[in-house]
Order: structure tokens, then C-alpha cells, then sequence
């Protein structure tokens, strides 16, 4: 049992040796005989270019009437009628409420009664100075009688030229009580009802709000104020605003099918947002746009001058922060630390760390080791934006 017992341990220490031995030494030579095998991996590249980079930038925005347009009557009295529906849209020159016009038609005749009252005066002034001058000549009268004669017939003429001015007034006040549209646009969903006693510019009847064109109204901070004027400085010829198109993107709807133009910015800073309050301008003939309506704005026009952009998925995020890899001498890929711009169409801008000429990988980055070399294969510049790399992420945020 003893000897037994002496066989069975010592093959268990042999057993244990040669485990040892296989474990100990086999993974070391493993990694030579991979490194040994394993092949170039080939990666597309792009070569930066620095070129002028369209750059589109997008601000919140808000729809606002082009102007509110208070209807009031010039002449007091009962409302008549109300010619169109409450909220409706009207056009300029649409009749919109009449005024009961009696009063007014008795103020045309009454005047018109005064003014050939005048008119005949003056007849009777005329003959008057006109016999009067006849007999001065004779020397029948003198020429005081004359003087009077003269001064009657002047009165009488300025009472003409008073009765021909109350004709007008009264004809015009009789005018006022049909009541016509300044403007084209939405009215307001109340007005006086149809009986109420209006008083001569007090009573509100209706609100035009005119909507073609319609301004936007979008805000944008200081500092990209600055920014853009930093920019314009870099420019031989600096971008104007006749140089800048506005478009707009609704929320669900799509873009809206017309363009505008910058109207006009604010020239300062409002104290509570810091931003700096802008306005464009829109035809609005359908009415699409309506007064406090949120919509998304787009300016375009904006260019970067000698920018160089790399695809995002070109751009790593390393523990230093974004990172491209580089194709160097002898084609050893070196990872390379960049600082980016602004996102465009194309990719990112890359502000620091790449310059012109450059060798930038922008495919098979997940196979790509730093120090190691690579088989390069140069890409069309439009298929490195749309080729996507397993291994590439962008930056978390723009910097």
C-alpha cells in the first residue's frame, strides 16, 4: 500500500510539471507567431485642401404681423352694418362697416342750401358794385358808395368759397360712414355689434393684422456678433446683408417655399437675454405664415475662408480630447490631437492641428494603430463624407 500510495504522488508531480511547462511558456511565443502574420491593413484617405466652406447657421425664430392695423370710424353715429364674417381676411379697400348715413345726408343739403345762398349773394353783390362803378364814373356817386359796393361783393365771394368748403366737409363726412379697409390682412374675432352707438376716433371696430410680407423675428448672442465681424474682417470682400438668404423650416410642415432677406438688427444687446434681436423679411401671399408662429431659421450665405474639413467619421475621441490619424513618412499612422469648428454640410472644421497637404484617414480607422504602418489608398472626396468608419465616433460636442 505504501509503494502504492509513492507511485500515484509521483506522477502527480509530473503531471503538474508538465502543466506548468505548457502554460508557462506556450502564450509567450503565441503574440510573435500573430505579430509575424499579421498583414498592412489598407485605409482610405483624403488630403486636406483649405477652401472656402459654405456655413449655414440656424436660429430660432418667431412669425410677427408686418404691421396691426387699428380700424376706428372718423365720424360718430349707429352701426349699421358689418359687411364681413369676424377673423376673416380682407383686402384693401373691402367695405367692412356702414354707419348710419341720414344725419350726414341732411348736413350735405343743409350746406348746399347755404352754399346757393352765397352763390346768389354774390350775384347780387356783383350787379350792385358793377352799377355803383357805372354812376362813379358820371359822377352821380362817390367813391365811398364805390369802397362799399367793392366790399359787399368780396364778402360775398369768400361766402361762396365758405359754402363750397362746407359742401366738401359734409360730403366727405357722408363718405366716412361707410367704412373700407386700410390694408389686407386677418381682422380681429371681435367688433362692436351691429346697433352699437360708434364714437368718432374712439370706438375700436377692428384690428388688420397684415401678414404679407411677415417679418421673423430671431435673436443671436454677442459673442457670434463678434464672430461674424472677426470674419468679415479676413475678407477681401466682406459679406453684406443683400449677400445673406432666409429660409425657414417649420417644425412638422417641411421648409416654407419662399426666401427672404434680412431686414434689420438691433443695435444692442438686450440686458436680460445677452442676444442681440434681429428681423427678416417674407412675401407671405397664402397666408402660410401666421403671427406668432415658431419656426426655424437658416441663413445662407455665410461662408468659412480657407477652412480645411474632415468627415466626422474621421474624427476619434481620445483622452486629450477629438483626434484625427495621419498618414506620415513610410506611411506610419500617428494620431494627431486637433481643435474643431464649427459642424457644416461636409463634416467638421478643423481649427488647429492640421494644416494643407495632409494625409487624413478617413476609412478603417478600427484598424489603424498609432506607430504602425498602414497601405493607404487615396478616396473621392464626396465618398469619404458618406463612408462611414466602424471605429470612428464624433465628438461628444462641438468644442
Amino acid at each position: 500500500m505504501v509503494k502504492r500510495f509513492l507511485l500515484v504522488v509521483l506522477v502527480g508531480v509530473a503531471l503538474a510539471a508538465a502543466g506548468y511547462f505548457f502554460i508557462g511558456r506556450t502564450p509567450r511565443q503565441a503574440p510573435q507567431t500573430a505579430s509575424a502574420t499579421l498583414p498592412v491593413p489598407q485605409v482610405g484617405i483624403m488630403v486636406t485642401r483649405p477652401a472656402e466652406v459654405p456655413y449655414p447657421v440656424e436660429y430660432a425664430g418667431r412669425v410677427s404681423g408686418f404691421r396691426d392695423i387699428e380700424v376706428r370710424s372718423r365720424v360718430g353715429g349707429l352701426l349699421l352694418k358689418r359687411e364681413f364674417d369676424e377673423g376673416s381676411r380682407v383686402t384693401q379697400d373691402q367695405v367692412l362697416f356702414r354707419i348710419d348715413p341720414a344725419p350726414y345726408e341732411l348736413a350735405q343739403s343743409r350746406a348746399e342750401a347755404q352754399l346757393q345762398q352765397a352763390q346768389a349773394a354774390v350775384r347780387q353783390a356783383e350787379d350792385n358794385f358793377n352799377r355803383i362803378e357805372q354812376l362813379v364814373r358820371r359822377g352821380v356817386s362817390t367813391e365811398a358808395q364805390l369802397e362799399d359796393a367793392r366790399s359787399q361783393r368780396d364778402q360775398a365771394r369768400a361766402g361762396v368759397q365758405l359754402g363750397e368748403t362746407e359742401v366738401q366737409n359734409a360730403k366727405l363726412n357722408l363718405s366716412y360712414t361707410t367704412i373700407t379697409a386700410p390694408g389686407t390682412g386677418a381682422t380681429a374675432l371681435e367688433s362692436p355689434p351691429v346697433g352699437a352707438l360708434i364714437q368718432a376716433q374712439q370706438t375700436l371696430l377692428t384690428t388688420i393684422s397684415q401678414i404679407d410680407p411677415a417679418y421673423v423675428i430671431f435673436s443671436f448672442t454677442d459673442e457670434e456678433g463678434r464672430a461674424f465681424r472677426a470674419l468679415n474682417e479676413r475678407r477681401e470682400k466682406p459679406i453684406s446683408e443683400r449677400d445673406l438668404t432666409v429660409e425657414l423650416q417649420f417644425a412638422q410642415q417641411g421648409k416654407y417655399p419662399q426666401t427672404g432677406r434680412i431686414d434689420t438688427a438691433a443695435q444692442r444687446v438686450d440686458l436680460q437675454t445677452g442676444t442681440i434681436q434681429a428681423r427678416a423679411v417674407f412675401p407671405n401671399p397664402d397666408g402660410l405664415l401666421l403671427p406668432g408662429q415658431f419656426v426655424r431659421v437658416r441663413l445662407i450665405g455665410i461662408t468659412l475662408p480657407d477652412a480645411i474639413v474632415v468627415p466626422q467619421q474621421a474624427v476619434s475621441q481620445g483622452p486629450q480630447g477629438p483626434l484625427v490619424y495621419v498618414v506620415g513618412e513610410n506611411d506610419i499612422a500617428q494620431a494627431r490631437p486637433i481643435r474643431l469648428g464649427p459642424e457644416v454640410d461636409t463634416g467638421w472644421v478643423v481649427q488647429d492641428g492640421l494644416k494643407g497637404g495632409e494625409r487624413v484617414i478617413v476609412d478603417g480607422v478600427i484598424r489603424v494603430r498609432p506607430g504602425q504602418p498602414v497601405r493607404p489608398v487615396e478616396m473621392d472626396p464626396k465618398a469619404a463624407q458618406t463612408t462611414a468608419s466602424p471605429g470612428g465616433s464624433a465628438p461628444g460636442g462641438r468644442p
